[in-house]
């Protein structure tokens, strides 16, 4: 007879493309403990004392990304099961499975863009009056046919979340601050209406090439794998933020189908020409309107304006810059 187990699920499990039940689960996990390595997804699962969590960690969770536990002792390893695809099958694929449910964090941008665009859900911006995200992100979904919510910051919002999120990401620093507000005000207007599940397109650029640091000559394959390399840090701090309100975001991207496409790429092709993220925009051209895929934006700290609100709200505190407001506080 069958052992039945209560299976502890936050996020989802996939296996080879296909959607894995908390039912499917506990028929599986109980017999076989270590079937959790072929496991891809989003998630942190514990069960009968075994506990796993996705190989990049980007669900919160009481084991190691990666990781199959039984106690405290190691067991296994997490590496996701899928079948290898070139790149437009895999974000298709990455995107697809995150489809169900949630909203699209849309800032006009390619990256999220094309999330968008193969998503077919509702997108929510956030900026303040006037910002390039807001204009950008809702031009997008007006082309794309999709509804959008504007969340438009005020300084008085700046100045209240500051405290509460600084409480709550792991490093403290202008950088981190900056985006970690973007984050908390697209969940909180994001649980307000309803959602749990927030996709976003962070992670293109680590693995395409998006930065302009890119174009300076130097060793692109050692830049994106330092990059890629931040990227737990990031996703812990956004995670932080997102999952005070109760959500979780989830990044095509970072499917573990996707990495594979883009690592099969040359560092060329991925830059040339003075182009950045080209594998990516071939592919974006394919599913949005003329001109979406070759535009360039700024980072959502300063193409949201939050940066520059975050820098007088310093000033107003008798700081010079963000970082001595920082150092004054910590």
């Amino acid at each position: 007879m069958t052992k039945k187990v209560s299976i502890e699920l936050a996020g989802w499990v996939e296996r080879d493309g296909v959607v894995l039940s908390p039912g499917e689960l506990g028929a599986l996990l109980p017999e076989d403990p270590l079937a959790a390595s072929s496991f891809g997804g989003e998630f942190s699962l514990a069960w009968d004392g075994y506990r796993a969590r996705d190989a990049l960690g980007i669900v919160p969770g009481p084991a190691p990304p990666g990781t199959i536990l039984a106690g405290d002792r190691v067991i296994g390893k997490v590496a996701p099961c899928f079948r290898e695809t070139g790149l437009l099958e895999a974000i298709v694929t990455a995107v697809r499975l995150r489809s169900d449910r949630g909203i699209v964090a849309l800032s006009g941008g390619v990256d999220s863009a094309l999330v968008a665009a193969i998503a077919r859900l509702p997108c929510i911006v956030a900026g303040f009056e006037g910002s390039s995200d807001l204009a950008g992100g809702t031009e997008v979904a007006r082309l794309l046919g999709l509804d959008c919510t504007q969340v438009i910051v005020t300084p008085s919002d700046l100045e209240d979340a500051v405290a509460r999120v600084l409480c709550l990401i792991p490093e403290k620093n202008p950088l981190d601050l900056s985006i970690a507000l973007c984050w908390h005000f697209i969940a909180r207007s994001a649980r307000e209406a309803g959602y749990d599940r927030v996709l976003s397109g962070q992670g293109a650029d680590e693995l395409f090439g998006g930065y302009s640091r890119y174009l300076g000559g130097g060793d692109t394959d050692a830049l994106l794998a330092a990059d890629f390399a931040r990227l737990p840090g990031q996703v812990a701090r956004d995670q932080a933020v997102t999952g005070a309100e109760g959500l979780l975001l989830s990044y095509p991207y970072l499917d573990a189908r996707v990495i594979a496409a883009a690592a099969a790429i040359p560092a060329g092709e991925k830059v040339s020409g003075g182009v950045r993220k080209r594998a990516l925009r071939e592919v974006a051209g394919k599913f949005l309107p003329p001109g979406i895929a070759g535009r360039e934006k700024k980072a959502m700290q300063y193409g949201s304006g939050i940066w520059r609100e975050l820098q007088k709200f310093a000033r107003r505190k008798g700081c010079r810059t963000v970082g001595e407001f920082l150092a004054r506080v910590a």
